[in-house]
């Protein structure tokens, strides 16, 4: 009888074993299909409207003042996300009165905030470097630049302006536009 209860002990654990060694059942499944899109971006530039009062001053004075926080964003992605910003300005007029563009510096100043990377350009860094302003936006002046870099990123400087008033100016108040883009 002893005999008989190892061989049905062996046996009892080889069918054990057989049972646990048995191929999984593969558990039932349920696709779900999912879709998305990735739309297209945007290069946008944004300005204080103003108007911006940089004061007065006589006939062969300067008058020096910024007019506030000029930002860029950039949301098309992708693997080269260069851009430049440029500015230029019409003349500047009181009725029948002109004060040429050309008597107005702009001076982009370095970046108050930034976002990716890896390198931006201010146009003219130092008011050292400050430069006259164009007519027209074929000759529009650099204001900032972004090189390289994959996906967006952002740029905000304060650019400053300088007006030189010609000697022969005449008294009045002085409207102009001075317009920035990015391309």
């Amino acid at each position: 009888m002893r005999k008989r209860f190892v061989v049905l002990t062996s046996a009892g654990v080889g069918a054990l074993m057989f049972i646990l060694a048995a191929p999984a059942v593969a558990a039932p499944t349920a696709d779900t299909v999912v879709t998305f899109s990735v739309e297209a971006g945007s290069l946008d530039i944004v300005a204080p409207a103003g108007p911006i009062d940089l004061g007065s001053a006589p006939p062969g004075g300067t008058l020096t003042g910024q007019i506030g926080p000029v930002s860029v964003s950039d949301t098309r992605g992708g693997a080269d996300s260069a851009w430049t910003a440029t500015v230029f300005a019409t003349d500047f007029t009181a009725a029948a009165l002109t004060i040429p563009f050309a008597s107005v510096e702009y001076w982009s100043g370095p970046t108050t905030a930034t976002s990716g990377g890896p390198v931006f350009i201010p146009g003219q860094l130092t008011a050292g470097d400050a430069v006259p302003l164009t007519g027209t936006t074929l000759t529009a002046i650099p204001a900032m630049a972004h090189t390289g870099g994959t996906g967006g990123s952002t740029a905000t400087w304060n650019p400053t302006l300088i007006v030189n008033i010609p000697i022969t100016a005449q008294v009045g108040d002085y409207t102009g536009t001075v317009t920035h883009q990015v391309a």
